[in-house]
């Protein structure tokens, strides 16, 4: 019978380096980012106007022309990148890293995004219109890549006109990305129960090992009845352990799938 606790020993092992997976996962995802070279206006217009509705209007239309779906309006990303534009005027600098070492990623982590893909687009002139601005940026290789890569499925845009080297201008972020959320998620309910049944099963194994000790110090001071009760009481939590570990076995088994599914969809 003690077999049966050496089984279970070796299942709580194998559990613990299964239920840990899942957080290894969510805390080392590859996170890739997509920030080609800032954009500067060639030719510029005296009656530029810019607005972030419109540039979201023409990012997607390019998508849509391209046969990709569209991006979806997210506000964290829209907050990050208004702090974007905001930060460059404060700074007066024009690049994906600002003068204090912080980037898009550093941003949306202010934000509380949590992103598997972020691409980043800047772009600082006096454009004539949405239309034209965004029609800059599909010009430019990296920008192009940006608004039309298939894996990112939302979006935040931030326009503004201020002062920058000495003169009104505008700066122009679009912050894209591929959200976590978009990889299913292990069932956190599911997780809670293994550790429940992780508890159970210790909690009796330690009145087993007691009941055991217990026999081991009566045997030949009580009598054959009051000892086979003892085994009886042993046999019964035994019995319990196995029945929990049948059901902690399947629970380890649907939970690892999932760890497998989110392993393979953020890589």
């Amino acid at each position: 019978m003690v077999g049966l606790f050496l089984v279970r020993d070796k299942l709580a092992s194998r559990l613990s380096d299964i239920t840990e997976s899942a957080d290894i996962v969510l805390e080392n995802v590859k996170k890739e980012i997509l920030t080609p070279p800032p954009l500067r206006a060639m030719r510029e217009s005296k009656e530029a106007y810019l607005t972030r509705g419109g540039v979201m209007k023409w990012t997607n239309i390019h998508r849509a022309n391209a046969g990709l779906p569209t991006l979806v309006e997210d506000p964290q990303l829209n907050t990050a990148a208004r702090l974007k534009v905001q930060d460059m005027f404060a700074r007066q600098y024009f690049e994906h890293i600002s003068p204090t070492g912080g980037n898009i990623s550093t941003l949306l982590d202010g934000v509380g995004y949590q992103f598997i893909a972020v691409g980043e687009n800047l772009a600082l002139g006096n454009y004539e219109n949405d239309q034209a601005l965004v029609q800059a940026w599909m010009d430019s290789p990296g920008h192009r890549a940006n608004i039309l890569n298939s894996r990112f499925r939302e979006i935040g845009v931030a326009v503004a006109r201020g002062t920058f080297d000495g003169r009104q201008t505008w700066l122009a972020v679009q912050a894209f990305a591929l959200p976590l959320s978009a990889c299913p998620q292990t069932n956190e309910t599911l997780k809670g129960q293994i550790n429940t049944l992780e508890l159970q099963i210790a909690e009796l194994k330690v009145q087993a090992d007691t009941i055991l000790t217990e026999l081991e110090q009566l045997k030949g001071r009580v009598n054959r009845e009051q000892y086979n009760q003892k085994v009886a009481e042993y046999n019964a939590i035994v019995v319990q352990i196995n029945d929990l570990i049948a059901q902690l076995k399947n629970l380890v088994s649907q939970y690892n799938d999932q760890v497998k599914i989110f392993n393979a969809c953020v890589n």
